[in-house]
């Protein structure tokens, strides 16, 4: 359900909104990305990741850690920088962040975890519960989830470090998290208040636009139907489909402008309108 806001965010001070590129794995087909997806006659879909950043004079928020140099090896996908390092190119130093928000527990947007000693992370419950319930005695289930990236969330936990959320919650005026599941039994997806008005960050509700915006699930899911419904959910809390920012789509670094040229390609600018595109929804 999209939050009453009431005009009430006129008088928010907005977020800057950032995409940083730390990874690249290549050699996807149609398959890969789309239930129902045809390797004889669609084109290699590759696939970036992200984190994100939500910047204002009185808060940062990190969105999701990335993966680290051995998962890389481990799963065959290529690292170009940390995220941590990525984040000096903004000027942010990961040692000092204090609020991390993860989408979900899955290898590559929770690998990072010690390199933001300060931080608290924001999770749902029912992520925690899924990562270290009896649905990992399933080896597909599991199968994206690193176990020391989990164990090391569990000493987040005991180092009063977690902060639990179950469903909706407002972190901040003008950033929300909600609970959508689908691809993971606890993803959630970030709104944030920017000067374009209101953007969500879906992260894995929709790896690429294609999937949101023609109902194409992507073939890792938990729950199908949870899947499309958070599609409709990621178009009714944004303020337009160009407004949705999915977790893995390399058109978002066409789309979006870099911070600054020498940031070309590694990070982009969210708080202001994308280029226009077919697939996002705009005029070709």
């Amino acid at each position: 359900m999209r939050p009453q806001d009431g005009g009430r965010e006129r008088a928010l001070e907005p977020f800057e909104l950032f995409a940083i590129k730390y990874g690249r794995h290549e050699g996807r087909t149609g398959a890969d990305n789309f239930i129902g997806g045809d390797d004889l006659h669609e084109a290699s879909s590759p696939l970036d990741y992200f984190v994100w950043v939500a910047k204002r004079s009185d808060r940062c928020f990190v969105i999701d850690t990335g993966f680290n140099a051995r998962a890389s090896k481990e799963r065959g996908r290529t690292l170009l920088r940390t995220p941590a390092q990525g984040l000096a190119e903004l000027g942010i130093d990961a040692a000092q962040v204090d609020e991390v928000i993860l989408s979900h527990l899955h290898f590559d947007h929770a690998g990072g975890l010690d390199d933001f000693p300060k931080a608290r992370f924001h999770l749902q419950d029912s992520e925690m519960a899924f990562a270290t319930g009896r649905c990992m005695c399933d080896s597909f289930l599991r199968h994206p989830f690193d176990v020391e990236d989990v164990v090391g969330m569990v000493r987040l936990v005991y180092a009063d470090r977690a902060v639990f959320h179950d469903g909706y919650r407002e972190i901040v005026p003008g950033l929300s998290l909600h609970h959508v599941g689908g691809h993971s039994a606890g993803l959630q997806m970030a709104r944030v208040w920017t000067k374009r008005g209101w953007v969500v960050i879906a992260s894995d509700a929709s790896h690429l636009y294609e999937n949101f915006l023609k109902a194409r699930p992507f073939p890792f899911v938990y729950r199908v139907d949870e899947l499309l419904k958070g599609y409709k959910s990621a178009l009714d809390l944004a303020d337009s489909a160009d407004h949705v920012i999915p977790g893995h789509d390399p058109l978002v670094m066409s789309l979006y402008p870099p911070v600054t040229d020498a940031l070309d390609g590694i990070a982009v600018r969210l708080d202001v309108a994308p280029r226009p595109h077919p697939v996002s929804g705009g005029p070709a």
